[in-house]
């Protein structure tokens, strides 16, 4: 009955109204998810749970974006630095805050892009160019906070789960990443600081203003801060937020919740997504349309992360991972894994490729060695994350290419990658166990 009802609602609303058929079509399928008509695995019709993830991900990404809620974020947070050292930690901050709202470092780069812009006019030219490499840097790094922060940690979810039949879940990818994003992006924030500014510099007090700041970055780039108007002052308070701010808000609140408590109501990751999709692009309610947030998405990304998980599943189902992981002495895995990872963007650009050819190889190395493949899986994919050393190591450090100079990338790289690597090191000896997450 009740997929007669919803058939017969779709009908009328395809017939009888202005509503885009997309969006209605998706709705009718998201209701008859929740209630348990169709079943997750439905999904594969048009795809894997994995790509349907990221697909509405990027839907309710845009949806926030088009709300201004990312430029206000921005704006409140860097507007309240007095100081050099105290600009950079906020800056660091406020760009691992946007791991939550956009699921793709090159989206939250462009989306950076304006705030930086706004600000290297109000520093001087050494400050200028430490802002420069700490964008990309911190937004590279503060990805592993979440599981759709990078489709390279949904590559390695969906690995793990084919091998050895349990993935990582984004409640548990929270819990290990998030304390990993943090330290790493006020680590790179106080390096950055070193490498780049003088005493004096650092010293130095700063008059931003908030208003002026949000004024100055919606000239820089309009369309990343959306409904923010001009005239509207940016205050850090709830009741200063536009009605478009608390929609989005409130939406991707409910979908963070419903993400961290899978395991007490068993709604798959991508039909709560879905669903926060649905409702951020419905009329009067949501903040964009749904075809302006489709229009938005990477659609070759989607194919590309497709195409290598299939690699990657391919690796671990023929036993060509294993052959080549048997060449591999067991002995010392964990740092090998770790230094391996964290040198491969110096041969494969996308992090994504990077999680297809080495996690296939990781988890038969793991097994072999009596380790939890989880445990190094994650460690590789959080190291791989690193990728500084030249411009077109990633997408992030293009497009900041104009604020700093390749011999600061190669400087920058010669100090951070190394602490990234002891930091990993660290989490996955002396934190992640306690986390759930052993490595034996």
């Amino acid at each position: 009955m009740l997929t007669l009802v919803v058939f017969a609602v779709a009908v009328v609303l395809w017939t009888c109204t202005p509503l885009d058929d997309t969006f209605v079509a998706l709705a009718a399928v998201v209701v008859l998810l929740l209630f348990g008509v169709l079943p997750a695995s439905a999904l594969a019709v048009l795809g894997g749970s994995t790509t349907w993830l990221l697909i509405a991900a990027f839907v309710l990404a845009g949806g926030v974006t088009a709300s201004g809620l990312p430029a206000r974020l921005a704006t409140s947070l860097t507007g309240r630095a007095r100081s050099v050292r105290g600009l950079l930690h906020l800056t660091a901050f406020a760009l691992l805050l946007t791991a939550f709202l956009v699921p793709s470092t090159s989206g939250r780069a462009a989306l950076a892009l304006p705030v930086h812009g706004a600000l290297r006019e109000r520093v001087n030219s050494r400050v200028s160019r430490a802002l420069g490499v700490l964008f990309p840097s911190v937004i590279l790094l503060t990805a592993v906070a979440t599981l759709v922060g990078a489709g390279a940690h949904l590559i390695t979810s969906a690995l793990l789960e084919q091998a050895t039949g349990e993935g990582i879940g984004f409640g548990q990818w929270l819990v290990l990443g998030l304390p990993l994003a943090l330290v790493s992006a006020h680590v790179t924030a106080e390096v950055v600081l070193w490498l780049f500014t003088t005493r004096a510099d650092r010293a130095e007090r700063l008059g931003l203003d908030e208003s002026t700041l949000v004024t100055a970055v919606w000239s820089e780039g309009p369309a990343a801060v959306g409904a923010l108007a001009v005239p509207k002052v940016v205050r850090p308070h709830l009741a200063g937020l536009t009605r478009s701010e608390l929609a989005a808000l409130a939406i991707l609140a409910v979908v963070s919740a419903a993400w961290l408590t899978e395991p007490w109501h068993h709604v798959p990751p991508e039909v709560t997504a879905l669903a926060g999709a649905i409702a951020i692009t419905t009329p009067r309610l949501g903040v964009t349309t749904l075809k302006q947030a489709m229009a938005e998405i990477p659609w070759s990304l989607l194919l590309f992360m497709a195409a290598t998980t299939m690699l990657g599943t391919a690796l671990v189902g023929s036993g060509a991972a294993a052959t080549i992981a048997g060449l591999i002495s067991p002995s010392h895995l964990l740092p090998t894994v770790v230094v391996v990872s964290l040198a491969a963007h110096l041969v494969v650009q996308s992090r994504s490729a990077r999680s297809s050819v080495l996690i296939p190889i990781v988890i038969p190395l793991a097994l072999a060695a009596g380790m939890n493949p989880a445990a190094l899986a994650f460690a590789s994919t959080a190291a791989a994350g690193f990728c500084h050393t030249f411009t077109s190591s990633a997408k992030p450090v293009a497009l900041f290419a104009d604020a700093y100079r390749p011999r600061d990338l190669l400087k920058l790289s010669a100090v951070l990658a190394p602490i990234t690597g002891a930091l990993v090191l660290a989490c996955a000896v002396l934190l992640w166990p306690h986390l759930g997450l052993p490595l034996k």
